[in-house]
């Protein structure tokens, strides 16, 4: 049996207190009961919402082997002491205790991704580019916060070649703890924008926020910024403050090292011209979107960096597919030989995002009379500027040649009040009152597009038209 960890190195790592007869180690770790593997441990963190000590029973009965308490929650365990337990002062921190042992014990090259947009797609495409080169572990989701990347890093088999982790923040300073945990030999900002706006007074002090990656970075390390955003002067030199040994860059920027020298963009995906480190390269990628086309050099030249074998890692790009909520199309029949296609954006939504998705709306190509329809709503932590940044959404829309805006949130009624009247434009206060009419309203070669803040719910609007309209197939009979 291959452990993740044995008992002894964790109630070590952890400085715990075990109960009972703890199996030999583990194979997995969980703070969700509902997701447990057998032979999983499972962490009861307490969180905003919900204590983990209250499903630990569950956990149990769902195959943990091992529970992972804190000491002030024992006595009202009482129904579980026949089961192993290792008892700690407080169980957030002992993950991160356990998460900075697995650091320490691993000879693998780690990347750490930040950015105000992009983070998650990049890490997949990191995964998914580092695969050919060995063996590769990344956060599943977006497992970018105070708890989701000690859980990762804790994660880590210890024969792992490459990690690659997410780290997000909602304010200063909660970038700084969880990059010195990673300490990445690579740092990649993928850029700087509008992305809880209301949280800070303007972008020079999101900037500094995603700056705090820097401090991690491994003695000899590097980092790779984004060369056309205009924070990149403010990065570099913190980067250098930092004492980051290398610093890189990519985008279309004529001094950029991993440079888009030429982009041919599709609803499917795109080529690219490439300079690699002065090396020309011609890349397929199976995702569409200039963005991710740039942030695919920031992924190969991070994966270059890492030591793999950069010819494997660009061939990969052309089997890369879109993450869910974040671009993936789902083909859906309507009538018998008809359909229409759904981009989801579904996850979350800041402006600069909410434009890389119009950006995809205008370039996809309806059927015969179909629309296309972009389907919006709020975009959260905007404080001050909101009215400001959602009335500013009607300028890519028009150049976009968007004439149909489907809206909701009391946010978007900036948008609305923005659009002229060549734009029709169907209004709803409630999401799901959205939902049902995007629903009704659909029709046959339409180009639907879906974003917004994940606070806002339009994953609803996702389901309910994968619940309602089937895939459709190519090859679907004929009536």
């Amino acid at each position: 049996m291959t452990w993740l960890w044995t008992t002894d190195e964790m109630i070590a790592a952890m400085a715990g207190r075990p109960i009972g007869m703890p199996p030999q180690g583990i194979t997995g770790i969980s703070i969700d009961s509902r997701s447990i593997s057998k032979g999983d441990a499972f962490f009861a963190i307490k969180g905003d919402r919900v204590d983990g000590h209250t499903f630990a029973g569950l956990a149990v009965a769902n195959g943990a082997t091992v529970l992972v308490v804190a000491e002030g929650r024992l006595a009202g365990l009482g129904h579980l002491l026949t089961t192993p337990m290792i008892v700690v002062n407080d169980v957030l921190e002992a993950l991160r205790r356990l998460a900075v042992a697995s650091r320490a014990r691993s000879q693998a090259k780690i990347i750490a991704v930040t950015g105000s947009v992009g983070k998650t797609t990049t890490k997949e495409m990191l995964r998914h580019v580092l695969e050919p080169s060995g063996k590769v572990h990344a956060a599943v989701a977006s497992f970018n916060n105070h708890w989701g990347v000690p859980l990762t890093l804790a994660r880590m088999p210890a024969d792992t070649d490459f990690g690659v982790f997410e780290i997000g923040m909602n304010h200063p300073g909660e970038i700084r703890p969880l990059v010195k945990m990673v300490r990445p030999h690579v740092a990649i900002v993928t850029t700087i924008a509008a992305a809880h706006l209301g949280n800070f007074s303007g972008l020079e002090e999101i900037a500094a926020a995603k700056a705090e990656i820097f401090e991690g970075v491994e003695p000899d390390g590097h980092a790779i910024l984004n060369r056309d955003n205009e924070q990149y002067d403010f990065l570099e030199a913190a980067a250098h403050a930092a004492g980051v040994a290398h610093v890189h860059s990519f985008g279309q920027h004529a001094k950029a090292d991993f440079q888009l020298a030429d982009f041919d963009g599709t609803a499917e995906g795109s080529t690219v011209l490439a300079s690699l480190d002065g090396e020309p390269m011609e890349i397929v990628i199976g995702a569409p979107g200039r963005h991710i086309a740039e942030n695919a050099l920031a992924a190969l030249g991070a994966a270059q960096l890492a030591g793999a074998d950069l010819a494997e890692a660009a061939l990969a790009l052309q089997d890369l597919k879109p993450v869910k909520g974040r671009g993936q199309r789902h083909k859906l029949a309507i009538g018998h030989d008809s359909f229409f296609t759904l981009i989801d954006e579904s996850y979350n939504a800041n402006p600069a995002s909410m434009r890389a998705a119009v950006a995809l709306l205008s370039a996809a190509q309806p059927e015969g009379e179909g629309r296309r329809i972009a389907i919006l709503g709020d975009m959260l932590e905007m404080g001050e500027f909101a009215e400001q940044v959602h009335a500013d959404l009607a300028s890519p829309l028009l150049a976009g040649g968007i004439e149909h805006v489907w809206l909701a949130g009391p946010e978007m009624m900036h948008l609305r009040e923005s659009l002229p009247p060549t734009i029709s434009v169907e209004y709803r206060l409630a999401t799901e009152d959205l939902a049902d009419f995007v629903v009704r309203a659909v029709g046959p070669g339409d180009v639907l597009m879906v974003k917004s803040s994940l606070g806002i719910g339009f994953g609803k609007i996702v389901a309910a038209l994968l619940d309602k309209y089937p895939a459709f197939l190519d090859t679907q009979p004929q009536p």
